[in-house]
């Protein structure tokens, strides 16, 4: 099997340690958040072993938040080769590893404990001599601050490149059923794609996080897909028992899309993004089983004006106004 799955939290972190732990030659990893303890240590391990390790790392968030700056002196205290990551993009969102140039772990979560312990996540492992050879060679580029064209046949989904064109185009192939799960609605051509498929009798299922968990600058276009989506008949939940970070397209439970990039306009045209497509029948049957779990315990969204003035007011003082909420006293036209 050339692929395989790893299901967070369920499957724990232990999948990554191990690839950690029997790393013999050498670790590419290139991470927007490393800050887990655990995943530190089984780095610096390596490294002490003999692995040649080489990790490139987001150095700010948009905001200006900077996350990684603890990790980096502890990494760099060790011995190991570390840089921020390519500057050609207004941030590094991919999240991947590659171990001894054979294995490829191409992620939807952050190396941060809540993303091994608390929310739904996936990993999917690849052995695909091409798609590693891929990875490698991206990570070769961003490390020299080189180019990197993806190749138009590749499995793999890069941004800025393939990103809005591979996702619309799975969207635009699923006949019958239509899963997905990402924290963001936000790309108008997305939305667009989902609507289409709706239209044409696709069953959609949408698992999003609560308007609450949005920036407030990302408010309004969040909101407003969601309600857009919501308009055209497409059932929208929120998960009960985890915390929603996954970044998964499934259809017709043949095809599934997953990776870092979220259905937002940033990731797709000024963000480094890598997701995959796979096709083998136990990783899209394990998806598929994941995915109706979660719908089985989640509950629909409330995005009537009553529903999104309740649970944001206290979040954003300014909520009527940017998303043009009707209030009581207005609907009674006072």
């Amino acid at each position: 099997m050339s692929r395989s799955i790893i299901v967070l939290p369920d499957d724990s972190a232990r999948p990554i340690v191990e690839a950690i732990n029997n790393a013999k030659k050498s670790l590419r990893i290139k991470m927007f958040v490393f800050s887990d303890p655990t995943l530190l240590r089984a780095v610096i391990a390596a490294h002490r072993r003999g692995v040649n390790v080489r990790i490139m790392l987001n150095p700010a968030r948009r905001s200006g938040e900077e996350e990684n700056t603890e990790t980096r002196h502890k990494l760099e205290a060790a011995g190991i080769e570390v840089i921020d990551s390519n500057p050609a993009f207004d941030v590094t969102h991919e999240k991947s590893m590659v171990v001894d140039d054979q294995t490829a772990y191409v992620k939807s979560l952050n190396w941060q404990t809540k993303n091994l312990t608390e929310t739904r996540d996936y990993a999917v492992v690849t052995r695909d001599k091409d798609e590693v050879a891929e990875i490698i060679e991206c990570f070769e580029a961003d490390w020299a601050r080189g180019q990197f064209f993806p190749d138009d046949q590749s499995r793999l989904i890069w941004c800025v490149g393939n990103g809005r064109q591979r996702l619309g185009q799975l969207i635009d192939d699923a006949k019958h059923m239509l899963w997905l799960q990402n924290e963001r609605y936000q790309d108008p051509v997305m939305i667009e794609h989902i609507v289409r498929a709706k239209e044409r009798g696709v069953h959609v299922h949408i698992m999003a996080r609560p308007p609450h968990k949005l920036k407030k600058d990302k408010l309004v276009e969040g909101v407003s897909g969601l309600r857009i989506l919501q308009d055209v008949g497409i059932q929208i939940h929120k998960l009960k028992h985890v915390k929603l970070h996954a970044k998964v397209l499934l259809a017709d439970a043949e095809r599934a899309i997953i990776g870092s990039i979220n259905l937002a306009p940033g990731s797709f045209d000024s963000r480094r993004e890598l997701a995959i497509e796979v096709r083998d029948r136990h990783v899209v049957d394990r998806i598929h089983g994941v995915l109706k779990h979660d719908w089985e315990h989640s509950r629909p969204l409330d995005l009537t004006d009553e529903g999104l003035l309740a649970e944001l007011e206290r979040y954003d003082e300014n909520v009527v106004v940017d998303l043009a909420l009707e209030t009581g006293h207005q609907k009674k036209g006072g």
